[in-house]
């Protein structure tokens, strides 16, 4: 079972079937979708988020091999801004996309801190891993704001094509440390 998390702004709630349709409307767009995975269809099909999320991503919480979360305000929590994952793989364990209006804020920053205290403090997984683009700077302040270092670079294919990238990893032991010292 996936719990509800907070953060000062957010309330991440468990993914639900009835949250493709504002996925929908917010995921199809060229400035969230460029640095995902080339799994990603382009152009993204009407009924693409309905279709992954029951095809993929719910059978895939139902297994245990992930975690997912729709992002949304707590100042509107009916509204669905974002999502985020955590995934049982070996070097991709965190993924997420935000809707445009609420990029550049901070929002995903706190909810990959939320994330990442699950994945550590409830999971218990020795180690986060998170694969990026080199030229999505975006997500890497995330990591690095987060303490995370650079373990391996390799060319990967994204929906915008084929990009030098690098896998980003911090230990749970790191990942406290920083906690202390940040509280």
């Amino acid at each position: 079972m996936v719990p509800t998390l907070e953060t000062p702004r957010l309330v991440l709630r468990p993914l639900e079937l009835a949250d493709a349709t504002q996925a929908q409307m917010l995921f199809p767009e060229w400035d969230v979708v460029r640095y995902l995975t080339k799994a990603v269809p382009w152009p993204y099909p009407p009924d693409g988020c309905y279709t992954y999320y029951r095809d993929v991503t719910l059978p895939a919480v139902e297994r245990g091999d992930e975690w997912a979360w729709t992002l949304r305000l707590k100042t509107n929590p009916q509204q669905m801004i974002g999502a985020i994952s955590l995934l049982k793989s070996e070097n991709h364990n965190r993924g997420f996309w935000l809707g445009l209006p609420w990029q550049r804020q901070g929002l995903m920053t706190e909810a990959c801190d939320a994330v990442t205290d699950y994945w550590f403090n409830v999971l218990k997984f020795p180690v986060l891993r998170v694969p990026k683009a080199i030229a999505n700077g975006g997500s890497r302040r995330i990591s690095e704001k987060q303490g995370m270092r650079i373990i391996a670079r390799e060319d990967r294919d994204y929906v915008s094509g084929r990009w030098p990238s690098e896998i980003w990893e911090i230990t749970a032991e790191e990942w406290h440390r920083r906690r202390e010292q940040t509280v």
